[in-house]
């Protein structure tokens, strides 16, 4: 074999590596999105269409397969977050940021659970809720700055009514429309705002 096929035949095994790769990691969302917010290896990899050895030659572990996943979902979610300029009262303002972040958890509820059902095992996973949960409180203090000169536990209660967890109890738990659950959230925001 000549340097140049050597070469082809070396770039070819590459090209295929990083599509088995891809395709586990997109398998991966597929699964989630379906509703199996804990899918095995061998579920992943049928989904793929990849064997099972070639699913751990590319992620040693789960957690290092959880880790990619939130690497290139990130690029797909950030932006569910991101909010225009803030303007107007209080209210208006926090009834803008419930609508954007609302419709945020509704689109990444699968994703969010599973995340939460796997964190107990992951330190990957804990640091990157610890990052999301961080960037969401600079983003919402940033949205409503009357926060900063609250006191920390009415502080505190702001964010943990603008919660995933808050928001998945009022939709899941407690029943509520997706419009019922924004008001719900805008009024315990509103209450210890303005306590």
């Amino acid at each position: 074999m000549n340097d140049e096929a050597h070469i082809e035949s070396i770039d070819g095994r590459r090209k295929r590596s990083a599509r088995s790769r891809a395709a586990i990691i997109t398998a991966t969302l597929t699964l989630l999105e379906n509703g199996n917010l804990s899918p095995t290896a061998k579920q992943i990899a049928e989904e793929a269409g990849v064997g099972l050895r070639s699913f751990f030659r590319h992620f040693v572990d789960m957690d290092a397969l959880l880790e990619a996943v939130d690497q290139q979902a990130r690029q797909h979610y950030e932006h569910l977050f991101l909010l225009p300029k803030p303007d107007g009262d209080i209210e208006v303002r926090l009834s803008d940021y419930i609508d954007v972040l609302s419709n945020a958890f509704e689109r990444l509820k699968r994703p969010m659970l599973s995340t939460q059902f796997h964190m107990w095992q992951s330190r990957a996973l804990q640091n990157n809720w610890a990052r999301n949960q961080r960037q969401l409180r600079k983003h919402l203090e940033k949205w409503v700055p009357e926060l900063q000169t609250l006191p920390e536990a009415r502080r505190e209660a702001v964010h943990a009514a603008a919660s995933f967890d808050i928001w998945q109890r009022l939709r899941q738990h407690q029943s509520l429309s997706i419009n019922d659950a924004r008001e719900a959230m805008l009024t315990l925001m509103l209450g210890v705002l303005n306590n």
